[in-house]
């Protein structure tokens, strides 16, 4: 097995969004979401298709508590990039997923990994799924042992696009958005993987994401979901 992040790196453990999420957001958004064929169950955070790099040492198996609580803001959020002003659904959809498929385990521990993560999520609880976008990062002994080995890695985006059913249920009644302003969005991308000995190697990604752009603010995250609709 690789030493990296399992499967979708930042994308794989995701339990998906909570039945109380699927209502709040399914209820504002209701000829948004549930247009696309039962969105919340069927979107994902793991890539639907990947490359396999090298071999490199073999790595534990394990992930986060679904329940975890954010660590606190004191902790920093170390090589985590802070949120960018971006007022655009697909334009900081695609700076999420960016900052989903990086990581520096040289730097940053697991709870400044988090603490990054969820200065990009929306303030707003009730549309706020922190368990999907905390529930995308190893356990704690996971996370070490990628450290001893040095683990990090980058991701370059190739693009982003609302999912046909989304545009088309939005065309069918734009007014469903406009109390959440909640907007799925797809993402595509390559992650690159490094290790300790030279090693690594690079995986195609694609996740959907739920993004929060209310008029004249900028845009924040809502939620990762459990698997890709393209």
């Amino acid at each position: 097995m690789r030493k990296r992040f399992p499967s979708s790196s930042l994308s794989s453990y995701g339990s998906g969004w909570s039945t109380n999420q699927r209502i709040a957001i399914g209820a504002t958004v209701v000829a948004v979401l549930l247009a696309l064929a039962g969105v919340v169950a069927l979107l994902t955070g793991g890539g639907n298709s990947q490359q396999t790099p090298d071999a490199a040492p073999p790595a534990p198996t394990g992930g986060p508590s679904h329940s975890e609580a954010a660590p606190k803001p004191s902790s920093g959020s170390g090589s985590v990039p802070k949120p960018p002003q971006i007022a655009e659904p697909v334009a900081y959809a695609k700076a999420a997923a960016q900052m989903l498929w990086s990581y520096d385990t040289r730097d940053t521990s697991r709870d400044q990994q988090l603490a990054g993560m969820r200065a990009w999520m929306t303030t707003e609880t009730k549309y706020a799924d922190w368990t999907s976008v905390a529930g995308q990062v190893p356990d704690a002994v996971l996370w070490s042992r990628m450290a001893d080995q040095d683990q990090h890695a980058t991701a370059h985006i190739t693009e982003g696009h609302y999912p046909g059913a989304f545009k088309q249920a939005l065309a069918e009644d734009p007014s469903a958005i406009t109390e959440a302003y909640i907007y799925v969005v797809t993402v595509n991308g390559k992650q690159t993987l490094s290790w300790k000995k030279g090693g690594g190697g690079a995986e195609e990604r694609a996740v959907t994401l739920a993004v929060q752009c209310r008029p004249n603010h900028d845009c924040t995250l809502a939620a990762i979901a459990p698997s890709v609709t393209q």
